[in-house]
């Protein structure tokens, strides 16, 4: 097995990017600001199984350990995969394909009844523009192919080779000088996207066709503006691919500058989108990594952290206005991988769950396979700084509350005279009484789910 990075430039924002749409101004939460309550009513129903994906590089771990992660992720009750293919891995000479990794993957993937988006990067040095004696020569994967025509061709063979993928993607964030150098040029991977496009339209007609998955919210390297929308501008939108995009971020809520600014940027990023003809928005990439250090980029946060980040983002983008989240990754991955990347999975290297998967299930549990939209709860009296609520009814219809806040507290629920509060993270749960005009429920920092009678 040829061995390279499975990822040389997975970051976390810590400053956050231009949303699609204006943001406020950053004044409206500096540090020393207390943050308001925020109470979200979900967009739409949720099916977890259908909602909820991870991705997963099966082809980097030997069978038995492969299927160990199959068995692992189909314990949680979900059933979509993001899989990558590395270009310059399959074909390192021109005409001269190394298909048999990729075999056994879509094998196990078709045994299993997993469903799966694939993306292809990476471009093998015979098709790679980098030039001749170029100082960066030696990373001419990095570079887009010469000719757009070529990779093309290449994802009409793999999509009548793979009909079990139900969706391709088109490359992996072209944003970032790190998978389209010597710089990100919007125009250049239109041209590269719309053949590929007809490619794959042509060899699988019902199969469905993303953009590459944009990292962050798409700001271009270096010289700034927003690569999906100077694409929509270019008329991308008119093929009515899937948009996606990768929101990294410092904590679950936003970055370090502004506690709120993922909300705030995704509603009106969203609303953006569907003004604009967009059906189905994605998030192919979100996480945490739990590596210990050094620091790079992303904060340390450890095992637990990443446990609590992980749910806290869930339940943000499952109320807000997502068809489909794959979370990066299924299990930690080996020293192909920078230090930060080996430690994102829900796994371990051998397969065996770490804090976040244990959490992910209890969550999952509580949850029921699918959720209603319902109003979150009315508080009586002071909410502790930054709370946090959203409102859900099980298939079973008890009401299904989350919340936490930026600084412990107690809040008291209206008309609620009989309830039990969970701990996903830990396990734990507490009955709680009527105390008057409602429940009261201890808020901590990490999420918590209060399940009504």
């Amino acid at each position: 097995m040829s061995h390279a990075p499975l990822n040389p430039d997975r970051r976390a924002a810590l400053i956050g990017g231009a949303a699609l749409a204006a943001a406020p101004h950053a004044l409206a939460a500096w540090p020393w600001r207390g943050l308001e309550p925020m109470a979200l009513k979900p967009v739409r129903p949720v099916v977890w199984k259908d909602f909820l994906g991870v991705n997963a590089q099966f082809q980097w771990f030997p069978d038995a350990v492969a299927r160990k992660q199959v068995e692992r992720l189909k314990a949680l009750g979900l059933n979509w995969v993001r899989l990558g293919l590395h270009w310059m891995l399959l074909e390192p000479e021109e005409g001269q394909f190394q298909l048999e990794p990729i075999d056994r993957m879509m094998a196990l993937v078709r045994e299993a009844g997993l469903r799966n988006v694939t993306y292809v990067v990476g471009t093998p040095r015979y098709a790679s523009s980098v030039a001749k004696g170029d100082a960066y020569e030696r990373f001419f994967d990095k570079f887009p192919p010469r000719n757009p025509a070529v990779l093309a061709q290449r994802l009409g063979m793999l999509a009548r080779r793979y009909p079990q993928v139900d969706v391709w993607q088109v490359w992996n964030e072209p944003n970032l000088i790190g998978f389209w150098a010597p710089q990100p040029d919007t125009e250049a991977y239109g041209r590269l996207f719309v053949p590929a496009y007809q490619a794959l339209r042509a060899a699988a007609p019902d199969k469905p066709v993303a953009l590459a998955g944009m990292a962050y919210f798409s700001e271009i390297d270096r010289r700034g503006g927003l690569m999906i929308q100077e694409l929509a501008r270019l008329g991308a939108f008119n093929l009515n691919p899937i948009v996606a995009y990768h929101p990294y971020t410092a904590t679950a809520e936003g970055s370090d500058q502004d506690a709120r600014d993922f909300v705030k940027r995704v509603v009106p990023a969203h609303q953006w989108l569907r003004s604009a003809g967009v059906r189905q928005v994605w998030a192919t990439e979100w996480g945490w990594s739990s590596y210990p250090g050094p620091k790079e980029e992303q904060p340390i946060v450890g095992e637990d952290g990443q446990a609590d980040l992980t749910l806290r983002r869930l339940a943000l983008m499952a109320a807000l206005d997502y068809d489909r989240v794959f979370l990066f990754t299924l299990a930690d991955l080996d020293e192909r991988a920078t230090r930060r990347d080996q430690h994102y999975g829900l796994l371990r290297r051998n397969g065996e769950p770490k804090p976040v998967y244990h959490a992910l299930q209890r969550f999952l549990q509580l949850c029921g396979p699918a959720l209603q939209p319902a109003a979150p709860p009315t508080i009586l009296g002071q909410a502790p700084d930054g709370l946090i609520t959203i409102g859900w009814r099980r298939g079973d219809g008890r009401p299904l509350w989350m919340l936490w806040a930026r600084e412990p507290g107690e809040v008291q629920l209206k008309g609620v005279s009989q309830a039990t509060v969970h701990q996903p993270l830990s396990g734990g749960e507490r009955p709680l009484k009527d105390a008057g005009e409602g429940v009261r429920v201890p808020v901590t920092t990490a999420l918590q789910i209060v399940l009504g009678a």
